[in-house]
């Protein structure tokens, strides 16, 4: 498995992989939905696997001395590694927002406030990309579009819930909305439940797309 991943870090690995990480400085732009940032997560994994699919990484992969469900295995892992790296990231830069600007000043007026809560959503998003578009994906390689634009049609539905809930739903508007410290018992158990469904979404969707990618003729 090791040597799996190094060859999907290796050959597969987009530069937008590595530069989208960056995007989780959204954090620091005022008024912003930052939780977009979490759809360009899922466009660096489909120019991942645009790019895996014209270097013919499917069949290439095969002639290895792997099963498929290894090859789906690390695809997935290098993938959910670029998804840490950039929660990780948004966590470090919400800490510096949180000690570098007064609470008022941390105040999000077009969408949820940089919280250990938001940081849950982050982790939301990605478990609902997970779960659409690699199932589809594995199921024809060869097709990246229609996956990428379920999935991501399913974030951006979320990400507009999310909004809306902020402004409506009092338990997210007046508990969940505000900056760290306040109501932390509130925002860490919304980021443990949001942490375990994408924990849970990541592992059907592994489960699901090894059973579908042995059944495609390459």
């Amino acid at each position: 498995m090791a040597a799996l991943l190094k060859k999907e870090f290796s050959l597969c690995l987009h530069p937008t992989g590595a530069l989208f990480v960056l995007f989780s400085a959204f954090v620091f732009i005022p008024n912003y939905p930052y939780e977009v940032m979490f759809f360009f997560s899922g466009l660096s994994v489909f120019f991942i696997c645009l790019t895996a699919r014209e270097n013919g990484d499917a069949a290439f992969t095969c002639c290895l001395p792997v099963g498929r469900k290894e090859a789906v295995l690390a695809r997935m892992s290098m993938c959910a590694l670029l998804q840490a790296a950039m929660w990780t990231a948004a966590g470090i830069f919400t800490a510096i927002k949180e000690l570098a600007l007064a609470p008022e000043a941390q105040l999000n007026m077009a969408g949820s406030t940089a919280n250990i809560a938001f940081l849950g959503y982050c982790a939301l998003l990605a478990g609902v990309f997970n779960l659409i578009f690699f199932p589809l994906y594995y199921r024809n390689p060869q097709k990246v579009g229609v996956p990428f634009l379920l999935a991501g049609a399913a974030q951006f539905l979320l990400i507009a819930l999310l909004t809306a809930f902020r402004f409506t739903v009092p338990l997210f508007r007046d508990v969940l909305n505000l900056p760290d410290p306040a109501n932390m018992g509130a925002k860490a158990c919304a980021f443990a439940v949001c942490v375990q469904f994408y924990a849970g979404a990541t592992a059907l969707s592994v489960h699901i797309s090894q059973k579908r990618f042995p059944r495609v003729d390459l």
